[in-house]
């Protein structure tokens, strides 16, 4: 998946545990895990915007965005509205 997942690199700059930012955020430390292994499908905005605020960082510091490789832009751009077009 493209999206990319640095809640590990955010936890290490506030030196806090895995534990501690799911009991602070209230979530699960599986649902935690999930997030952070880049499992996951969706995330709520309240559970990114509770991240932020425990971190206190910006949602750009938790995820970002790479190309999957050997992908072009012109690709995913055309499976954007392909998927958008079966959808609707």
């Amino acid at each position: 998946m493209p999206i990319v997942v640095d809640v590990d690199v955010m936890l290490a700059r506030r030196k806090m545990s895995a534990g501690e930012l799911a009991e602070r955020v209230g979530i699960t430390p599986a649902n935690l895990a999930v997030l952070k292994n880049g499992r996951a499908k969706a995330v709520r905005f309240t559970t990114l915007g509770a991240l932020c605020e425990v971190l206190d960082c910006q949602p750009g510091d938790l995820l970002r965005w790479e190309p999957e490789p050997g992908a072009t832009e012109e690709g995913a751009a055309e499976g954007a509205v392909a998927t958008a077009r079966e959808s609707g």
